[in-house]
C-alpha cells in the first residue's frame, strides 16, 4: 500500500503558485434572441433558452443547430422589449436524462401565470424535443408581470428546486415572501419521479413545512424577493441564490443543500438592512446573505444575476470563485472565500450585454449570456500566457469515458505530444501526430481505472489532466 501511494504522489504535478486571476470573457457564440438560461444535459452540448419560447442547441465549436430543440412560442405569453420579466425563463434536465429523455421548463403562459412542465426528447432525434409531450407539473398564479423567478435545477438529492418571485409590485405589500400559505417568494422542492394527491409530482418526505397545516408542503425555503438564478456547487452541494433587491442592495445567499426551512428575510430585510419591520420574526431566526453590494456604488447597478462556483479544470486560478453579474451595470463579480467571509471583486463593465444568465457545461467551465447582445461568452482567466491558454483550453470528453475518448484543441493550435499514463506511472499510449484539432481515440484496449494525460507544448510547457475509464 505505501509503495503504491508513493507512486501516485510522484505522478501528481508540482504545486504551482498562481497569479491573481483577471476575469475576462471570450465570445463563444452569437445570434441568439434574448437568451435567459443556459444548461447542459450531461453531454457536451449547451442548451440556450430564448425568452420568447425557444431552446437552441449550442455545440462545442460555437455553432448553433439550424432547428431549435424546442419551440413553445404558442403557449408562452407575449414578451415585450428587453427588461420584460415574463416569457420562457427556466430549464432543467432530469438527472437520468440520458435514459428517460425528460426535461423541465418554467414559463409565463398567455394568462400571465407560471407554468412548470415536463417535455420529452424525440425518440428518433437527440437534437429535437417532442413538442407534443408536455405534461404540466405545477402552475402558480401571478398577480403582476414582474418578479417571476423562474430558475430551476435538480439538487444533489435528485429533487427539482424551483425559484419563485414574490409576485411583483413594489415592497411586497401583501407579504407573500413571509406567508407560507403562498408559493410566491420561495424556493420550492418537489419530487417529479412520483405523484400524490392528484398532482403530477410528490412532496419529498423531509420537506420542512409538512407538519404545518397552514403552509404549502412544496416550500423548501422562503423570504425571497426575486431569486434571479440559483445553482448547486457540484463539489459541495451547497446552494447559491442571487436575490434581486428592492432599490438599495443586491444580495447573494449560500446554504448547505440539506439546510431546510431557511427564511432569507424579505420583506423584513433587504440585504442586511431592515426594510419593513412590521410583523416580522426575530432576526435571529433569519438567514442573512453572505454578500451584498449597494446601488450607491454605481449609478447603473440595479439587479443581480446569479451564477456558479467555478469547478472547471481549464483555469485553475479561478477554482472556488463564485461568479455573479449585474444586469444593468454590465459588470461581472466574483466572491472569494476568505476564512468565514467572502471578498467581492468586480470587473470593468462589458457594456451592451445586460447579463441575464450564467451557464455551466458538463466539465464545469462557465459561460455568460448577454440578453441584449444575444451573445454567449466563455469565462476565462486573462492572466494565462498564450501557451498556458493553449494547454488549458484542451478539451477531453467524455470523462469518465468507456470505449472512446474525444480530444480537441483550439482551432489551428496543436500540441507537440500527448502521453497517457496509468495509475502505476506506465506509459500506455503516446500521440505525436496531429492532422486536425479534433480526434477520437479508442480506449477499448485500456483497463478500467484512473489515468493521467500529459499534454506537451513546443516550448517545454506541460499540463496534466485526469481521466477515468469505466
Amino acid at each position: 500500500m505505501k509503495k503504491h501511494l508513493l507512486i501516485v504522489l510522484l505522478l501528481i504535478p508540482s504545486i504551482v503558485i498562481f497569479a491573481q486571476p483577471t476575469v475576462a470573457i471570450e465570445s463563444f457564440a452569437t445570434g441568439f434572441n434574448k437568451p435567459v438560461n443556459v444548461k447542459h444535459a450531461g453531454d457536451n452540448r449547451l442548451f440556450v433558452v430564448e425568452q420568447d419560447g425557444l431552446i437552441q442547441i449550442l455545440n462545442t465549436n460555437g455553432t448553433i443547430n439550424a432547428a431549435p430543440f424546442l419551440d413553445i412560442q404558442s403557449v408562452v405569453g407575449n414578451v415585450g422589449s428587453i427588461g420584460d420579466e415574463r416569457g420562457f425563463l427556466g430549464l432543467a434536465f432530469h438527472p437520468n436524462y440520458s435514459a428517460n429523455g425528460f426535461f423541465y421548463v418554467n414559463y409565463i403562459n398567455t394568462s400571465g401565470d407560471t407554468v412548470v412542465s415536463r417535455f420529452s426528447v424525440s425518440n428518433t432525434n437527440a437534437n429535437i424535443a417532442d413538442a407534443t409531450s408536455e405534461l404540466i407539473i405545477l402552475t402558480i398564479a401571478q398577480p403582476a408581470s414582474n418578479h417571476n423567478g423562474g430558475d430551476m435545477a435538480f439538487g444533489p438529492d435528485g429533487y427539482l428546486y424551483i425559484s419563485s418571485g414574490d409576485g411583483g409590485g413594489s415592497g411586497d405589500q401583501t407579504n407573500k415572501g413571509q406567508d407560507l400559505s403562498f408559493l410566491l417568494g420561495k424556493m420550492l422542492r418537489i419530487d417529479v419521479d412520483n405523484t400524490s394527491n392528484g398532482n403530477n409530482y410528490a412532496i419529498p418526505s423531509d420537506n420542512p413545512f409538512i407538519p404545518d397545516a397552514t403552509a404549502r408542503d412544496e416550500i423548501w425555503a422562503y423570504g425571497l424577493r426575486n431569486a434571479w438564478k440559483f445553482s448547486f456547487d457540484r463539489n459541495t452541494g451547497d446552494i447559491w441564490i442571487a436575490d434581486v433587491g428592492q432599490g438599495s442592495f443586491e444580495e447573494i445567499n449560500k446554504a448547505s443543500a440539506t439546510a431546510s426551512g431557511l427564511n432569507y428575510g424579505w420583506r423584513c430585510y433587504e440585504g442586511n438592512q431592515l426594510f419593513n419591520g412590521a410583523n416580522c420574526p426575530n432576526m435571529n431566526t433569519l438567514t442573512f446573505p453572505v454578500a451584498t453590494y449597494p446601488h450607491s456604488s454605481s449609478s447603473s447597478i440595479c439587479s443581480v444575476t446569479g451564477g456558479y462556483r467555478y469547478r472547471g479544470s481549464q483555469y485553475p486560478a479561478l477554482n472556488g470563485l463564485y461568479f455573479f453579474a449585474d444586469y444593468c451595470s454590465n459588470e461581472i463579480g466574483t466572491l472569494e472565500e476568505n476564512g468565514t467571509s467572502w471578498d467581492m471583486t468586480f470587473t470593468s463593465p462589458f457594456n451592451g450585454n445586460n447579463w441575464a444568465a450564467f451557464g455551466e457545461d458538463v466539465d464545469g467551465e462557465l459561460y455568460i449570456a448577454g440578453i441584449r447582445s444575444g451573445t454567449i461568452y466563455k469565462i476565462v482567466d486573462a492572466t494565462l500566457s498564450v501557451n498556458d491558454q493553449l494547454l488549458s483550453n484542451f478539451k477531453m470528453y467524455p470523462n469518465p469515458a468507456k470505449s472512446a475518448l474525444n480530444l480537441e484543441f483550439n482551432a489551428g493550435i496543436l500540441p507537440k505530444r500527448i502521453s497517457f499514463y496509468d495509475i502505476q506511472g506506465r506509459l500506455v499510449k503516446k500521440i505525436e501526430s496531429f492532422s486536425s484539432n479534433k480526434m477520437t481515440i479508442s480506449t477499448q484496449n485500456f483497463n478500467k481505472g484512473f489515468y493521467f494525460i500529459q499534454i506537451f507544448g513546443f516550448n517545454g510547457e506541460k499540463a496534466t489532466k485526469k481521466l477515468v475509464l469505466n
